[in-house]
């Protein structure tokens, strides 16, 4: 069995290590047009910023060590230039010399991957537009010399390329069309790592595109869309990618957007075909996941698929829809996610509700206690949609219990029940996820009715149960303060307010972070008001409003 794979580093390399261990008699080749087939993509922005010192340790195997320990035949330099489905076999080209060859195969592994988008800007093919999504482009980076550095795009890459210049010293420029960074993530998580960016000396501008790039003798001067000129000695374009599947196509292999259209074991429209990587999507997918973990899984998956089929085993497992778990760090802060996120949902027509906590990485009461905030979406049957988090410490924990949780199709409140370690120095006996899962189902028992801060209005009556001088850092238009120790003995003081405030519209009660509201809230309704709460409290409507908070809310 001769089985040939079209590119490396993550899906490719995962499909060719697993084919050996289950049968070290196939024959398998692997081709790779660049210079390096397995390398640490996803390290590439560290080694730019100076926290990965050595270039070689970017390079996880060389051609050598892969014959040596999996009796790998992998070929760089090696493009493939042609694909015949019903001939079995592709044309190859080498990248340096240019002569062709044409090579049969059983199989067919393509791992296609994504090139940078490129935007339609002008000047774009300045010398000082660079790409991060190789090698030679990291060590180019790395090299880049000057003091003025401007990132187009602030997805996951453009947020890391950003960081790692604002550590070298580069009067950093960040760039983004959406209305805020990272734009998978919802605004009021957004805001928190736009706040973090600009600590770290990173200009932001969102909602904004760059229209011209003009080459001076010194640098290149950019002109963004909202008339602002920024000088740069290096630009990085991080604008987004493209499925690299023009052979693809060009073979009659079905394609969706540009991506390879796979069934749920990696088959591909023609017979001994399979793809995986970020050139893909599922059938049953409305968009495209690149990232290196369904890409790694995807590859043994296809690999099993194959062996399977050779030695007439059992149909593999199938591979699974990617949730699009991800994760990245800026600065002191972490902001990760899973699942889906408001855009995906209403796009869809999805009933859900969305609640917010801010609970504590660990026991208040241990040093260097901090928030991990915490949004998530449940569906009307209690589903976990998505989630988000952001925080200096625990983040990662958080978002993957959740994610785990929602791979075995558990139920929001489900999550009150997961019995997740504790000790002072790591949680908190209500952990922020069982935190979050308690919200949640009171939410869905009608227990409590939320207000989100998306619906929360300048002219709406709020109820503030903080302290007098929180209250006077900030509120809401249309409020009153009373302390929730003292709400029961001024429910009084609450019905006349209402009678001259809220009319028959609800209030909502609102305190910090939640905790005193859902106090209040209670209180308040036991006593016969018609009250809703606002999720998450100030400290989510702060960062829903962003740089508007400066405006809406009132100070004494």
């Amino acid at each position: 069995m001769r089985v040939v794979i079209v590119g490396g580093v993550a899906g490719g390399m995962s499909a060719a290590a697993r084919l050996r261990r289950r049968d070290e008699g196939a024959e398998i080749i692997v081709l790779e047009r660049g210079n390096y087939v397995s390398f640490a993509n996803c390290g590439l922005p560290y080694y730019v910023g100076g926290e990965i010192e050595d270039s070689a340790k970017l390079l996880l195997h060389t051609p050598q060590s892969l014959k040596a320990a999996l009796n790998l035949d992998v070929r760089i330099n090696s493009e493939v230039s042609g694909i015949d489905p019903d001939g079995h076999c592709v044309t190859v080209s080498n990248t340096g010399t240019g002569e062709a060859y044409t090579l049969s195969y059983d199989y067919l592994i393509l791992s296609p991957g994504a090139l940078a988008a490129r935007p339609p800007i002008d000047g774009l093919d300045s010398p000082r537009v660079h790409t991060l999504r190789t090698v030679d482009d990291t060590l180019a980076l790395r090299e880049a010399s000057g003091t003025r550095a401007i990132v187009l795009g602030a997805g996951f890459i453009g947020i890391e390329a950003a960081e790692a210049f604002a550590a070298r010293g580069f009067e950093t420029h960040l760039v983004e069309l959406a209305e805020h960074v990272l734009p998978p993530l919802e605004v009021e998580m957004a805001t928190l790592v736009t706040r973090e960016l600009r600590n770290l000396g990173v200009h932001v501008h969102a909602g904004v595109a760059a229209q011209a790039i003009a080459q001076a003798d010194n640098n290149d001067v950019v002109t963004l869309s909202d008339g602002t000129v920024l000088h740069a000695d290096v630009i990085v374009l991080s604008a987004g990618v493209r499925p690299d599947t023009a052979v693809v196509e060009a073979a009659g292999i079905q394609t969706r957007q540009g991506y390879v259209v796979l069934d749920d074991h990696g088959r591909t429209s023609a017979d001994d075909i399979y793809a995986i990587g970020d050139g893909t999507i599922g059938c049953d997918q409305d968009r495209p996941v690149a990232l290196a973990g369904p890409a790694n899984r995807g590859g043994r998956l296809i690999a099993d698929e194959i062996a399977d089929a050779e030695h007439g085993e059992a149909t593999a497992r199938p591979i699974p829809s990617p949730q699009g778990t991800a994760i990245v760090r800026i600065g002191s802060l972490t902001a990760a996610m899973t699942g889906a996120n408001r855009q995906a949902l209403d796009a869809s027509g999805t009933q859900y509700f969305t609640v917010h906590t801010h609970a504590n990485q660990h026991a208040g009461y241990f040093p260097g206690a901090q928030p991990v905030h915490i949004l998530m979406h449940v569906g009307a049957g209690g589903e976990i949609l998505g989630a988000q988090a952001v925080g200096t410490d625990g983040v990662d924990r958080r978002i993957d219990v959740i994610a785990t949780a929602m791979r075995a199709g558990l139920k929001a409140a489900d999550l009150i029940d997961l019995d997740l370690a504790y000790a002072p120095p790591y949680g908190q006996a209500k952990d922020p996820v069982n935190q979050t899962g308690m919200v949640a189902h009171n939410v869905a028992t009608g227990e409590l009715i939320l207000t989100g801060p998306d619906a929360l209005t300048e002219d709406m009556p709020v109820l503030d149960v903080r302290t007098p001088g929180e209250y006077a850092a900030g509120h809401m238009p249309n409020s009153l303060n009373i302390p929730h120790t003292q709400l029961r003995d001024r429910l009084d003081e609450v019905r006349a307010w209402v009678d001259e405030n809220a009319g028959e519209q609800p209030f909502v009660v609102m305190c910090a972070a939640g905790v005193r509201s859902w106090i209040g809230y209670r209180i308040v309704r036991a006593a016969g008001f018609d009250v809703t709460m606002l999720s998450g409290g100030i400290q989510t409507l702060r960062a829903w409003l962003g740089d508007r908070a400066a405006t809406v809310l009132v100070k004494e």
